[in-house]
């Protein structure tokens, strides 16, 4: 688990390619001696396990699956990534609960300026369009941001400076293939009723509130 708030930007040394999956080396500032096998990092908001650390940087093992539903598969040494280390229990939560599983990939539309932020427009598929919330929690390439506005075929957020500089997202430009990762709550409370979690009685009403504030 994982909370959106980056503490690295990586940078991707080594891609080896074979018939079965993909292993990536990662060269990072997170101190090694911090590091341990078989730990979870989050690149650019996907949950890798390390197989392989020291000097400067981690080695992970990128499964068909993760390529085919993420950007990995379309990065090449010399590109950035934002890193995040697991969630500890002693830690606050100062972003939202991000499991590391990405639902698909969203486009940056558009980019602009606007007062003290910069904003970005999203469009993505619409399986996982109907778990966006106005106001509510989205991972972007594993940056934890608040939806502003959502729009017929994605959404719009702001990224204030701080969080500009800190990660990636200062290079995305029109065009760009971003990490979705939408709100972990909505897809458990959607499952639950859609399997019959609530009796048939509560069941429509449950389902109707959700729909008329944006869950569903």
């Amino acid at each position: 688990m994982f909370t959106g708030l980056i503490e690295d930007i990586g940078l991707i040394l080594k891609l080896d390619r074979g018939s079965e999956r993909v292993r990536i080396k990662i060269g990072t500032r997170i101190p090694m001696k911090e590091l341990s096998l078989g730990e979870s990092i989050a690149v650019n908001g996907i949950c890798l396990t390390v197989v392989a650390f020291g000097e400067g940087a981690f080695s992970a093992d990128v499964s068909p699956e993760t390529l085919e539903r993420s950007t990995l598969g379309e990065l090449a040494p010399g590109a950035k990534v934002n890193l995040e280390r697991a969630l500890r229990l002693s830690d606050r939560l100062g972003g939202h609960l991000v499991s590391g599983h990405i639902d698909g990939i969203a486009v940056v539309k558009r980019r602009w300026n606007e007062g003290n932020a910069e904003m970005f427009s999203f469009s993505l598929p619409k399986a996982i369009h109907r778990y966006l919330v106005e106001k509510g929690s989205v991972a972007v390439d594993g940056v934890s941001l608040t939806v502003n506005t959502i729009t017929e075929d994605g959404f719009e957020l702001a990224v204030i400076p701080h969080s500009l500089e800190m990660t990636t997202l200062k290079d995305r430009q029109s065009g760009s293939k971003v990490n979705i990762e939408t709100d972990l709550i909505g897809k458990y409370v959607e499952r639950y009723l859609r399997a019959g979690g609530a009796r048939d009685d509560e069941k429509s009403l449950d389902i109707g509130f959700l729909a008329k504030h944006g869950f569903l």
